[in-house]
């Protein structure tokens, strides 16, 4: 087998000791057991993740200039909102006739040469790409970056059976030299600047200049020498698939590199690992999506590759496909009135990139392979069977508040997925997941406020008694650092001073003033206060 790349020896568990400086990982979220579940809540995870100033430095320029790109092409489209109306449309006829479409799929793919796989899970899905392999001889595949084989682990499996998966795309090759997980959907190393990247190279592939330097141009073409012995041996490849068409069983592939181009063609075994809300009804379906997805994920008004196939053609391209149809907690998804439209998601990312939470915290500290708005709903969806949905146990529930409801990523979305809507109906159900637990601090507290504000007196009492903070603000008016239990707020946010006097204060001396002057307060009270 071949350890060129280092693959996937490179990969760590836990209970791998015995590392040194150039076997350690680059990144600080090796390879997870569960990629839809690992680390530390959202919370706990995104305050460890604000400390990386050079993280936030390096989102911040990324997300800004993509933003920017998105805004620009989609501003020349004079009849965007009607493209995103038509996608949404086409989605929604998806999920209300999901199980004939997969038929009509199955059908129409074994129909042109294709073998059709179903999985229920993960461990289904990689034991079937596991198993071609193995009868291909492969003891190396080539991946074409795929979020469907992200989320079920499949190279962590494949290289558990001795079979090295090398990613060739550019950020995602970026990702697994690391040692690291994606923090991007689109951008798997978006956390990384062009510096690390040079060291990334210099350290952990062995084939790269010795005096290589930070230029793209550099970094770009001696990932291109690295991979192209890659494309040119490998027996088998793998892919995602960002369309299935029912009605002709072709799959479709959109890309910017090239290195898909490479791996749909040249590999004698092409396995395919697609979701089963990736269907569209048909061919001509493709031309809405084909303007939505470009302008939204990377601010071109079109892809430099599509690669479309349709099962297999004697003497050209691969001369074995085979499709594997991904469920993995989806028909859950489905059945969720509210919940589904979140498999409308296209995996554009534009909510990512407009995201205030995302741009300051990372993909990280989603704890998924799915950040952003869009994961802060599928992933507890997804996870739902195992935990995802069943209260503050599970690190998944608090996904749902990983966001400001501000709106922007539901102004994004090329198909129109409601995520704020749908946030707030998760954390509903959180909420109510969390009742009657023995301890449960918020809910005290909450308790505590109502019972304040249930009697005037009370209340009146209260708002006297936090004027004694003003003394905690400094000049600006900002206290920084409070004493329990308002620590809880001040740990990752500002407070404002409260002012010197209540309201209930203010409108006695002020009617007061009133009564005695004979003023009308409207007149007196003006906007000085």
């Amino acid at each position: 087998m071949s350890t060129f790349l280092g693959l996937p020896g490179l990969r760590r568990r836990d209970d791998d000791h015995a590392r040194d400086d150039a076997a350690a990982p680059f990144g600080p979220v090796p390879h997870p057991d569960e990629p839809l579940r690992w680390g530390p809540a959202f919370p706990a995870a995104a305050r460890r993740t604000l400390r990386d100033e050079q993280l936030r430095r390096n989102l911040g320029h990324a997300t800004r200039t993509i933003r920017a790109k998105r805004a620009a092409v989609v501003d020349e489209v004079p009849d965007w909102e009607a493209l995103r109306d038509a996608g949404s449309a086409v989605k929604e006829q998806v999920m209300a006739n999901l199980p004939a479409l997969l038929a009509r799929l199955e059908e129409n793919v074994a129909a042109r040469g294709g073998t059709v796989h179903w999985a229920r899970d993960a461990a289904e899905a990689n034991a079937i790409v596991t198993e071609i392999a193995r009868a291909k001889g492969a003891d190396e595949v080539v991946k074409v970056k795929s979020m469907a084989t992200q989320e079920i682990g499949l190279n962590e499996h494949l290289a558990d059976h001795g079979i090295a998966a090398i990613e060739t795309d550019l950020a995602e090759l970026i990702v697994q030299l690391a040692d690291d997980m994606p923090s991007h959907i689109l951008v798997p190393a978006i956390h990384r600047n062009r510096t690390e990247i040079r060291d990334i190279f210099r350290q952990r592939m062995a084939d790269a200049p010795a005096d290589l330097s930070d230029v793209p141009r550099e970094l770009a073409m001696a990932a291109r020498a690295h991979l192209r012995r890659k494309f040119l041996t490998a027996k088998v490849a793998v892919s995602g698939a960002n369309f299935g068409v029912a009605d002709t069983g072709t799959l479709a592939v959109v890309e910017s590199e090239g290195n898909g181009r490479m791996c749909l063609t040249l590999p004698e075994t092409l396995v395919t690992v697609m979701g089963i809300e990736k269907l569209i009804p048909t061919y001509t379906d493709l031309e809405v999506f084909a303007q939505l997805l470009p302008r939204s994920s990377t601010g071109e008004r079109m892809n430099p590759y599509t690669s479309l196939w349709t099962g297999v053609t004697p003497g050209d391209g691969p001369q074995e496909f085979h499709l594997i149809l991904l469920d993995n907690g989806r028909t859950d998804v489905l059945a969720d009135e509210v919940g589904r439209s979140a498999l409308h998601c296209i995996r554009c990312s534009a909510c990512l990139n407009v995201c205030p939470v995302y741009e300051r915290v990372g993909g990280h500290a989603y704890g998924s392979v799915y950040p952003g708005p869009i994961g802060a709903i599928l992933t507890p969806q997804l996870t739902a069977s195992t935990g995802g949905l069943s209260g503050a146990d599970d690190v998944n529930a608090s996904l749902p508040y990983a966001s400001t409801l501000c709106g922007a990523c539901y102004d994004v979305c090329p198909v129109k997925i409601d995520i704020p809507s749908i946030l707030v109906d998760l954390r509903a159900r959180e909420v109510d997941a969390d009742r009657g637990r023995a301890v449960d601090p918020w809910r005290a507290a909450m308790k505590a406020a109502s019972w304040v504000m249930s009697d005037g007196d009370r209340f009146g009492l209260a708002g006297r008694a936090a004027t004694l903070g003003h003394v905690l603000g400094g000049r600006d008016g900002v206290i920084a650092k409070a004493p329990p239990p308002a620590s809880a707020w001040t740990r990752d946010r500002d407070l404002p001073a409260p002012p010197r006097q209540t309201f209930r204060q203010w409108m006695a001396e002020h009617e007061s003033s009133a009564g005695t002057t004979g003023t009308d307060t409207h007149e007196t009270d003006g906007g000085g206060r």
